[in-house]
């Protein structure tokens, strides 16, 4: 009777909020949430677009990179006393896939939403999270496509100008997404991969790093297909034997992936850590502001907001017919 009182004791306090310092939502009662200490509770909104990744890598591989680096930053963040992190679930949600540089809106892998879609989920999410009192919290959702970078970067902003808390969007900071080093690769190697933004043999050395079981093992016979610009891209891309990526993913190691992840979560940490010492971020350089800049890449951006635009309207006409 006395081991079963004391069981039940450890059972009660292992299963408290204050015990387990990084807690999953999902296994939470509204109790345990309702118990929270809002000043030090950090909630970390995660996700990654399904898109495809040439026929190597799944679908979800920005996913499974976005949760290694929330993994490291929950570790980061309940290190220092007092602190808890509130884990969301990954929101598998992206705007503008990598099959739309070529101009294929219909691609095997790649399901993006509009980014009005993508801005209204998260914002509608940080809204109850700022209902509920939390004033702590970060995005993380790795994916290169300035809409769904603006979305991500207005979502966390709207967070703070609405409920006066600290929300950042780390993997929009240009510091976190442009961490990998470049010496990963040779400067031999770096020369044969040429210019990419997906896909490349630093995406493959990363998924081989975090999920080689869902890496096809015939990536090592991958033919290169190398551009120089993103101009390059684009026209690779336009060409119907396109096989969905860039660069050369038959060098790519886990090795160099696991240098590529530590360093992308590190900067992410780093870039953390001072928000919660009190570090302005307005100011920080963001991805979605720095592509911008490229001619080519404002193009792109144009004409997918305009088919985004498209179907906005074309799903408002079904809906105006049958709500008749």
């Amino acid at each position: 009777m006395v081991f079963a009182a004391v069981f039940a004791v450890l059972l009660m306090f292992s299963s408290s909020p204050a015990s387990a310092q990084v807690l999953d939502v999902r296994e939470l009662h509204p109790s345990q949430i309702a118990a929270l200490d809002r000043s030090r509770t950090v909630v970390l909104l995660t996700g990654g677009i399904l898109e495809e990744h040439g026929p190597f890598l799944p679908s979800y591989s920005d996913g499974y990179q976005t949760e290694f680096v929330a993994s490291r930053l929950a570790e980061a963040i309940v290190a220092r006393p007092g602190w808890v992190v509130l884990r969301m679930p990954p929101v598998p949600l992206g705007t503008m896939p990598a099959s739309e540089i070529g101009g294929k809106l219909s691609f095997p892998g790649s399901y993006g939403v509009r980014s009005s879609t993508l801005r209204a989920v998260f914002m509608d999410l940080v809204t109850d999270l700022g209902d509920a009192g939390f004033r702590w919290g970060f995005i993380v959702n790795l994916h290169g496509s300035p809409t769904h970078n603006r979305a991500l970067d207005d979502a966390a902003q709207y967070f703070v100008d609405t409920f006066g808390g600290r929300m950042v969007h780390l993997s929009g900071l240009a510091s976190v997404a442009g961490a990998v080093p470049r010496d990963i690769f040779s400067p031999a190697q770096r020369n044969a991969e040429g210019f990419s933004v997906h896909a490349d043999a630093d995406e493959h050395s990363r998924l081989l790093f975090l999920r080689p079981d869902l890496v096809r093992s015939d990536v090592a016979t991958a033919p290169p297909v190398i551009g120089r610009n993103f101009a390059d891209l684009v026209t690779i891309a336009r060409k119907d034997d396109w096989p969905g990526y860039w660069g050369t993913p038959a060098i790519a190691t886990a090795a160099a992936g696991a240098r590529a992840m530590n360093a992308i979560a590190q900067a992410a940490v780093d870039a953390a850590l001072k928000v919660l010492d009190g570090a302005p971020d307005a100011a920080l350089p963001r991805v979605a502001n720095l592509m911008a800049g490229d001619p080519d890449v404002a193009s792109l951006v144009a004409a997918s907001l305009e088919r985004e635009r498209q179907a906005e309207r074309r799903q408002s006409d079904w809906v105006a017919r049958h709500r008749r």
